[in-house]
């Protein structure tokens, strides 16, 4: 019996829900099943991997027709946090996101490096003012220094990360603008009513 080729497919898993499921093919056991001799499908239930080491923080964001919503968000507000970042995440846990706060203007740019998830981020103003926004692809297999770089044509004081696509369901486009909410720092998301 030809069982044809076996192609081992490893770290290429749908990470855009966050609810830690999975759309990744079943990985194939070459060892015929005894009583069929058919190969042995088996299910891969990839861990799920959130932030750790960071706290979280409430973010409220107004969209450009005045609506308001309140998110949760991972916080990196020093460097170490903000070089690690979302890298190795695939699950964000109770957060919409990460929000890599500053304490000035700057024109910085945003990599991926060891980041497996792929991920949609904002920048926005000192004064909470929407700069611009990119769509980033993991960088994965590389070096460094050979990722692609992402960065808005104007300087942001605070950038927000989320899982590639989820902005818009923030509110988060031209026209809208964010302020992190003093004094709702905590270690986790609080938990819904």
């Amino acid at each position: 019996m030809v069982l044809g080729a076996l192609v081992l497919i490893v770290g290429v898993i749908d990470r855009s829900a966050t609810d830690g499921s999975s759309d990744a093919p079943p990985a194939v056991d070459p060892a015929p099943n005894a009583s069929t001799g058919a190969p042995t499908v088996v299910s891969i239930a990839p861990e799920a991997v959130e932030p750790e080491g960071f706290t979280t923080i409430t973010a409220r964001i107004t969209d450009a027709d005045g609506e308001v919503c309140e998110v949760c968000l991972w916080l990196a507000d020093d460097g170490d946090e903000r070089g690690r970042g979302l890298m190795g995440v695939t699950d964000l846990g109770d957060a919409a996101g990460m929000a890599f706060r500053f304490d000035d203007e700057r024109t910085g740019s945003f990599f991926m490096f060891q980041t497996p998830t792929p991920l949609s981020i904002a920048w926005f103003g000192a004064d909470g003012g929407f700069v611009g926004t990119a769509d980033m692809d993991p960088c994965f297999d590389t070096s460094a220094g050979d990722c692609p770089l992402y960065s808005p044509d104007r300087a942001y004081a605070l950038a927000i990360e989320v899982f590639e696509g989820g902005l818009d369901s923030l509110g988060v486009g031209p026209g809208s603008s964010v302020e992190l909410i003093e004094g709702s720092e905590a270690d986790r998301c609080p938990v819904a009513p």
